[in-house]
């Protein structure tokens, strides 16, 4: 293949793919199996708890591959994960404020590793979410993991 045509290809594959259209997804409530290959006989990896957000990455018979929060890559089966959106705390402490403001008034916060429901995006920047307390407020999207 030419270089030109090799070029070419590659520009339509990234127009197919545009930045920041990946997919976010939760695990079931319970905890799954992470394995190392699409099958239950593949190398189990780890456990991993139930609503941290996984980003999607390839879809293969019923199982998927996916990336967590520290960048770890393995499989999980499709059926043990939600379409709940959640996020992962980053940050030693979330502030969640009562509006998308660094100098809005604090409502809360949630400590490192914390899975906050995601409510929608908000201003540049900033994420709206709900803590399973109930406490709902916004979050600096530098702070979490998974919008």
């Amino acid at each position: 293949m030419s270089m030109r045509r090799l070029l070419s290809a590659l520009a339509l594959l990234c127009a197919a793919f545009p930045a920041g259209a990946a997919e976010y997804r939760s695990v079931e409530p319970g905890a799954a199996i992470l394995y190392d290959s699409p099958s239950i006989k593949g190398k189990k990896l780890y456990l991993i708890k139930a609503l941290t957000p996984v980003e999607v990455l390839v879809r293969l018979d019923g199982w998927i591959k996916i990336r967590d929060a520290e960048g770890s890559l393995a499989w999980i089966e499709s059926r043990l994960l939600s379409e709940r959106r959640t996020v992962l705390v980053t940050a030693a402490q979330a502030e969640i404020r009562q509006a998308e403001r660094g100098d809005a008034p604090l409502v809360g916060g949630a400590d490192k590793w914390v899975a906050l429901d995601w409510l929608e995006g908000a201003g540049p920047g900033w994420i709206k979410v709900r803590h399973r307390d109930g406490l709902t407020g916004y979050v600096r999207s530098t702070q979490v993991w998974g919008q």
